[in-house]
């Protein structure tokens, strides 16, 4: 248990259970747009203490049970195994009427249809939630009131909860600066399959193959520093997380896990059979089709904005590059050494939350020549 902070004459309060990146970013985003109390919910009590240090919470405590009969707002966010559990307990326990419940999770269908099961003879409010949002962080420490800014945040009404009930929850979480839009649990989870879900697996797997292929090869591992790092960046997710995302959208990945076997079927069948047409088809139709998406905006998987940086063999060039950036107040997501080998030119890749700061920080790198580029 963490000690409470003195505040008070507080009228409403909010309770986030689970307290890591997307938890305590929610938590930063209601506290910096509403006068309220937040509790926070963790059974880590690292977290806690670190979530009231940062001023996350006002208050925090490992047990839900004695912190939520007068909540006006519960946000749960924790894996969706875990989110269940905790509907399990709030069923149990005597809630204010009118409560809104929400969560974070990735998948809807099954956290609705169990909301409908245990609360539907609550005076509660249950409305699902998935803000569609990241960092190269995690755990509290990462936590950001802008993590959401411009990013989906999907609201799924559910059992006790009407159009009116999620503009209130639109109100609590204005602070995000989130793009909220709303769909079906089932219409959700088909879309987050396509777009995050699959993509998730098929990344893990072309990573095994690597692992399998790097114990006969050792330096095929040094051979993947670059390009294909960067199309499995989502491999490195939390494993917990994706064995309980997997789970609870079965029905969806299934199929889509047969399709795309299906379609690697066909491109092995073309490349058997030399078909150069049928394999340049499969390419240039994908390329047309992928750059027709829009670049400028955030999807279900987190993007950040990516800057070269030339930069010459010489001690303190990294330190230079960072300060130049710190003395405009600029800050990155991510650096990465791409290539710095003795006597050539180096690349440093800068990773932005926002394409504006990518901009700011161009500028003011190329002011004090250094040599810059942009690929998208």
């Amino acid at each position: 248990m963490v000690q409470p902070s003195n505040k008070t004459n507080v009228s409403k309060k909010v309770v986030v259970i689970g307290l890591g990146l997307i938890g305590g970013s929610v938590a930063l985003a209601i506290r910096n747009s509403h006068y309220v109390q937040m509790i926070g919910i963790d059974v880590h009590e690292p977290s806690l203490k670190m979530a009231t240090s940062l001023q996350i919470i006002d208050y925090g405590d490992t047990s839900a049970e004695e912190n939520v009969g007068d909540a006006d707002v519960i946000i749960i966010a924790t894996p969706v195994s875990k989110t269940l559990e905790v509907l399990e307990i709030l069923a149990q326990e005597p809630l204010k009427p009118g409560v809104i419940i929400t969560d974070v999770g990735s998948t809807k269908k099954t956290v609705l249809s169990e909301s409908e099961r245990l609360l539907s003879e609550r005076e509660v409010k249950f409305i699902g939630g998935h803000p569609m949002a990241g960092s190269h962080k995690s755990g509290v420490q990462g936590s950001r009131a802008d993590l959401f800014e411009n990013a989906f945040y999907v609201l799924t009404t559910g059992v006790g909860a009407d159009s009116a009930d999620v503009e209130e929850l639109k109100r609590w979480l204005i602070g995000t600066n989130a793009r909220f839009i709303e769909l079906d649990a089932s219409l959700h989870d088909l879309f987050a399959g396509s777009v995050s879900h699959l993509p998730h697996i098929v990344a893990a797997s072309l990573v095994h193959q690597l692992s399998r292929l790097g114990q006969q090869y050792p330096l095929i591992g040094e051979l993947a520093a670059g390009g294909f790092r960067d199309i499995t960046r989502i491999a490195s997710a939390n494993p917990v997380m994706w064995r309980d995302i997997l789970l609870h959208n079965k029905d969806v990945l299934i199929p889509m896990i047969e399709r795309w076997q299906s379609d690697m079927q066909k491109v092995q069948g073309l490349i058997e059979a030399e078909d150069d047409r049928g394999l340049q088809s499969f390419f240039s139709d994908a390329k047309q089709y992928r750059d027709g998406l829009p670049s400028k905006k955030k999807g279900a998987i987190p993007a950040f904005y990516d800057l070269f940086v030339d930069v010459p063999d010489r001690p303190g060039v990294i330190s230079e590059v960072t300060g130049i950036l710190a003395n405009h107040n600029i800050s990155i997501t991510n650096i990465q050494i791409i290539e710095a080998r003795e006597d050539i030119m180096g690349v440093l890749r800068l990773s932005f939350r926002r394409e504006t700061d990518r901009q700011r920080g161009l500028d003011c790198l190329e002011a004090e020549q250094f040599s810059t580029y942009i690929s998208e």
